[in-house]
């Protein structure tokens, strides 16, 4: 099935690559906080791995854009503001768009239960009220319809965006109301793509994502994407007219 596939990725036997996706998701997850300084030792004792294996790990998170290295300061990781969010998002909303008509026009049958079993699972997840379930089967939903797409060029793009936007998403999932919004949203994609309706699907993915433009932007009000207020792009940032 689908979901083997994207919920049994950390389970696998450990390699350079999964140490990658191992770091990658404690940043998103908040193990690993903005800014914060990242020395090998600790690291290597973290996720019990030889320091070569995370020194070859953070020059991917480098190139990812995860992380920053400097010659005095060494690795640290980088913050993402709310502008970069933003624009993140507004290309996400492009870019998977595009997926969903594709996916809308592919999907087999099989595909379109694994759809409807993803939808039922983060409609049990909102009202058992629990956001973490909610936000990884969000991206889930996301991640599977990308790949029923096939858009190989796409997908290519999708991926190097996909832990920065992970980062935010957890934040946004906190706001007052949104995971039943969202949940909501979902269903609204996921309906058209089994229906087959491409230019539905489209729609549905474009208003899902600038929906969540929406909610970082009333991130602000509630102390920025990490619960700091009164940063610079808090105060800078408007919401456009």
């Amino acid at each position: 099935m689908m979901s083997s596939r994207f919920e049994q990725a950390q389970s696998r036997s450990q390699t350079p690559v999964d140490l990658v996706d191992r770091v990658r998701l404690a940043i998103a997850h908040g193990e690993l906080l903005p800014g914060q300084h990242l020395v090998e030792n600790d690291l290597a004792t973290m996720f019990d791995v030889s320091r070569g294996a995370v020194r070859s790990a953070l020059t991917v998170l480098d190139s990812d854009g995860l992380i920053t290295r400097s010659p005095n300061r060494g690795a640290r990781v980088r913050p993402i503001s709310i502008s970069e969010a933003v624009e993140i998002t507004e290309l996400r909303a492009v870019i998977e768009g595009l997926c969903a008509a594709k996916a809308a026009q592919r999907a087999t049958a099989s595909e379109r239960t694994e759809l409807r079993r993803l939808d039922a699972r983060m409609r049990t997840a909102v009202e058992a009220g629990d956001t973490t379930a909610y936000s990884n089967l969000s991206e889930t939903v996301h991640q599977a319809i990308r790949e029923i797409a096939a858009q190989s060029t796409a997908v290519d793009v999708l991926d190097r965006l996909r832990y920065r936007s992970v980062r935010y998403q957890f934040s946004v999932a906190r706001l007052p109301g949104r995971p039943r919004q969202g949940a909501e949203e979902h269903s609204a994609i996921v309906h058209a793509v089994v229906a087959g309706k491409a230019d539905k699907a489209e729609h549905e993915m474009r208003s899902h994502l600038e929906s969540v433009i929406g909610a970082l932007y009333d991130l602000q009000t509630h102390g920025g994407l990490y619960g700091v207020p009164g940063t610079p792009e808090q105060v800078s940032l408007t919401r456009p007219s």
